[in-house]
């Protein structure tokens, strides 16, 4: 049987590297981030009731959500993450166990990838086959999300703290792929995994 994957990791942890290794596997792949995006776009009900939960301030000109400026709202305040997870994250759960079942009945890959940062957070381990984490050191995830996203210190800080530990979600997963190396290292080892799970060869 062609299994689902849930592939997840602390926020700048890797996961779309990892994620674009396995499509050229052959993986298909589900970015629930992606998915977040498309339930809170213009007009949707999510977009309406983030807008009544915090104000037209997280909005852009052209009424997109600023996600930005919506997340330094929340990160940091448990009780305001709590409210945005509970307006967006039932809504992509839903879409994302659609594309599992029509997956499940008709496999039209060797895998189907979820890619998901707060998989087991939001209890979606049990819809996967399997559960493959992304690692690398917190001092470096911070680095990486002050590059990427030229966040201030206090702001990755609070990005990484709303998360799962990572030594929590090591009790979660069947797979680790550590990503603190080179590109070429991290590669083996996501080939090394494809082949163990699929049978398939690179």
């Amino acid at each position: 049987m062609s299994p689902v994957i849930g592939l997840t990791g602390g926020i700048a942890s890797g996961k779309t590297t990892v994620a674009e290794i396995l499509r050229e596997l052959g993986a298909r792949i589900i970015d629930a981030d992606l998915v977040s995006r498309e339930v809170v776009a213009v007009g949707e009900p999510a977009w309406r009731e983030i807008i009544d939960a915090f104000g037209p301030a997280v909005l852009n000109s052209d009424r997109t959500i600023n996600r930005r400026r919506l997340g330094d709202m929340v990160f940091g305040r448990p009780a305001a993450l709590s409210r945005l997870n509970s307006i967006v994250h039932p809504r992509v759960l839903e879409r994302v166990a659609g594309d599992i079942a029509s997956y499940r009945k008709r496999p039209d890959a060797p895998a189907l990838v979820l890619v998901v940062p707060l998989l087991i957070e939001s209890g979606m381990c049990d819809m996967v086959d399997e559960v493959w984490l992304v690692t690398l050191e917190q001092e470096e995830q911070v680095e990486r999300l002050m590059k990427r996203d030229r966040f201030t210190l206090e702001q990755a800080t609070n990005r990484l703290t709303a998360q799962m530990p990572q030594a929590e979600k090591r009790k979660y997963a069947d797979r680790l792929i550590d990503n603190s190396r080179s590109f070429d290292y991290t590669k083996k080892q996501v080939e090394q995994l494809w082949s163990m799970v699929t049978g398939s060869t690179t």
